[in-house]
């Protein structure tokens, strides 16, 4: 859809979740209250990269200068796993950045809870890494060169990808299957981590949480309050399956953040620190950010994390 149509779109949707759960779902939906775009349209726009749902297409973005082949970014828009798309919110943020400075980006759509529960967002996230892979010549891309890039909910998604390389049971089935889903650098902006511990997590805080009630968007993503089925919430966690393999990673998060709680996002580094070794882990807390907002989106920050994807994928 066009631009316009699609902030309409967007818009509509977020007066819905107002109505229903209050201001704190907006940042889900979009972090920091307002859209972001890409300043250029697709290069190649809805590849489908899986045949089982319309949900299943990635926009993809190629370098106007510079031969290539590129390496790649994978971008993986937030909203709770409840909403969101590709070509709108802050899942572009950094696109341009990453154009500039001579990355193809891939930004992708994945099944949403209310059309599929969990697993199916993270083989469609591995499904969509296969496909590009198995494309790479027909696109001009380094197919030994993969990063992603995610926020919020995006940031979850990322963040397994990056700790569950050839792990079978969250590969899915869905085409290309002799190609690999590894990619070589994650940025996690502000991501859930630990599900079962967030409520916990926020009290003695300013911050109140819902996330154990079967309404809230991570019990919604597995179908059931999340403390009723711990292992299946189990495997949402990206720390439950780090090994010294894992790709290097750059977490970034807000001390003041009321939808995630900021230490997941250490315990995330500190856990990664200790298998894969410090110097593979950068975490970076804000100041008085929350989840997501503007200063994510600053020139200097931006800097930053095009600088550690530049060090693992240049």
């Amino acid at each position: 859809m066009s631009k316009i149509k699609s902030f309409i779109f967007v818009t509509l949707a977020l007066l819905v979740i107002v109505g229903a759960t209050g201001c704190s779902a907006v940042q889900s939906v979009m972090p920091g209250g307002s859209a972001t775009f890409a300043s250029v349209d697709p290069t190649h726009k809805d590849l489908a990269y899986a045949s089982g749902s319309d949900a299943q297409k990635l926009d993809l973005y190629i370098p106007t200068s510079g031969t290539g082949p590129f390496p790649v970014v994978i971008m993986v828009h937030g909203g709770g796993f409840m909403f969101g798309d590709k070509s709108d919110g802050a899942g572009l943020t950094g696109v341009d950045q990453l154009l500039a400075a001579g990355y193809a980006v891939a930004s992708i759509n994945y099944r949403l809870s209310g059309e599929a529960q969990y697993p199916a967002q993270i083989y469609d996230t591995k499904a969509s890494v296969r496909f590009l892979r198995a494309n790479a010549e027909k696109y001009n891309l380094d197919p030994e060169k993969f990063g992603a890039w995610g926020a919020s909910a995006g940031g979850n998604l990322v963040s397994l990808l990056g700790t569950t390389c050839g792990v079978a049971e969250l590969e899915g089935d869905l085409g290309n299957n002799d190609q690999s889903s590894c990619v070589q650098a994650v940025v996690d902006w502000f991501g859930p981590i630990d599900f079962l511990k967030m409520q916990e997590q926020f009290e003695g805080t300013s911050c109140s949480s819902t996330t154990n009630d079967a309404s809230s968007p991570e019990s919604k993503l597995v179908g059931a309050a999340i403390q009723t089925v711990p292992e299946k919430v189990a495997l949402t966690n990206p720390m439950n399956y780090i090994t010294a393999d894992d790709a290097p990673f750059f977490i970034e998060n807000g001390t003041a953040d009321c939808n995630i709680p900021p230490i997941q996002n250490k315990n995330l580094a500190e856990a990664l620190s200790a298998v894969i070794g410090a110097d593979k882990v950068t975490y970076v807390s804000l100041e008085g950010a929350g989840h997501g907002g503007s200063e994510f989106q600053t020139e200097e920050n931006l800097k930053l994390v095009i600088a550690f994807l530049d060090k693992y994928l240049k």
